[in-house]
């Protein structure tokens, strides 16, 4: 007696798809990076290309309407002092904010990657990332309160009795002004402590990828603890750290809420692009002065990526 075959149920349109897929690798591909490349190529590159075909348009005077002629009008105004100034500055103080976050995340860093026991580590990351689940508007205006003349560093300065030295300090021009929350300097504080998170993350990443072997052979060659770190240790993490200096640099070039709460009269590029477009409705001139960190920004990866800083990220 001849076995009975039972027959198959036919496929799920789920399984049929998935054939039909798994035979056309090509197609595949395209289909999963279909909707992520939309998005990069249509919206986020087709909106910075459309900023930047409006900054070669004019404001006409007497209405206040654009008008859409070509016209390098725009990035001749950028060439005024008053607007190089304002480029100057804030380019001087990304440079800054980078250069002192630096000597501080670093021992951290190094210390998370070499020392830290595992409860320990997850301890600092908390630490680190927790200022990061707050608003970003909360923290800064938390530093106006700290930084103002009545604020905690101001009552300690008049309890140690250098009341006179923070006067003296805040006399300094273009660093000081009424109180440390309408100066520079607080500026910079700010900036420092907003944006620390982001270059302590790629240097412990970095620091963590450095094989204890090297610093094993160093040792064993005789090499000091001070010229371990300066031959080994030091070139090994630096892509890790230009890598978190693109962090801190682009956005301090581009924040205008921290100089907006606590800085002067003296304008920052965000401050500006943010009057131009909203105060005064010149769109083409704010489009031509956003292009300009584009610009910085452009100049600043290409250098990041000679130094190895994409292969830390």
């Amino acid at each position: 007696m001849a076995a009975q075959t039972i027959p198959l149920p036919p496929p799920s349109l789920a399984r049929r798809l998935s054939t039909f897929f798994y035979r056309r690798p090509r197609l595949s591909l395209f289909a999963t990076l279909a909707l992520p490349l939309f998005w990069l190529v249509i919206v986020y590159l087709g909106a910075l290309l459309a900023l930047v075909i409006q900054s070669f348009y004019r404001v006409e005077g007497f209405t206040g309407q654009v008008v859409r002629e070509f016209t390098l009008g725009n990035y001749q105004q950028l060439l005024e002092p008053a607007n190089i100034d304002i480029i100057l500055r804030t380019s001087l103080m990304a440079a800054l904010v980078t250069l002192a976050a630096v000597p501080l995340a670093y021992p951290l860093a190094y210390y998370m990657a070499r020392y830290a026991s595992p409860r320990m580590k997850t301890i600092l990351y908390v630490a680190i990332l927790l200022p990061l689940w707050s608003s970003y508007l909360v923290r800064v205006y938390a530093w106006k309160l700290i930084l103002a003349r009545e604020g905690i560093i101001g009552w300690a300065a008049e309890q140690l009795g250098l009341s006179g030295v923070l006067d003296g300090f805040l006399a300094i021009p273009g660093i000081g002004g009424p109180s440390l929350a309408l100066s520079n300097f607080g500026v910079f504080i700010a900036f420092v402590y907003v944006w620390l998170p982001y270059l302590i993350l790629p240097i412990q990443a970095a620091l963590e990828r450095v094989p204890k072997s090297l610093l094993d052979a160093s040792s064993d060659l005789g090499a000091k603890p001070n010229t371990t770190f300066r031959t080994v240790i030091w070139p090994l993490a630096f892509p890790g750290v230009v890598a978190g200096s693109i962090f801190t640099f682009s956005l301090t070039l581009g924040d205008f809420v921290v100089p907006t709460v606590l800085g002067n009269s003296q304008f920052f590029i965000g401050q500006a692009v943010l009057t131009l477009q909203g105060t005064s409705g010149n769109l083409p001139l704010a489009a031509a002065l956003t292009v300009v960190p584009m610009m910085i920004m452009g100049l600043y990866l290409t250098a990041a990526k000679r130094l190895g800083a994409f292969d830390a990220l």
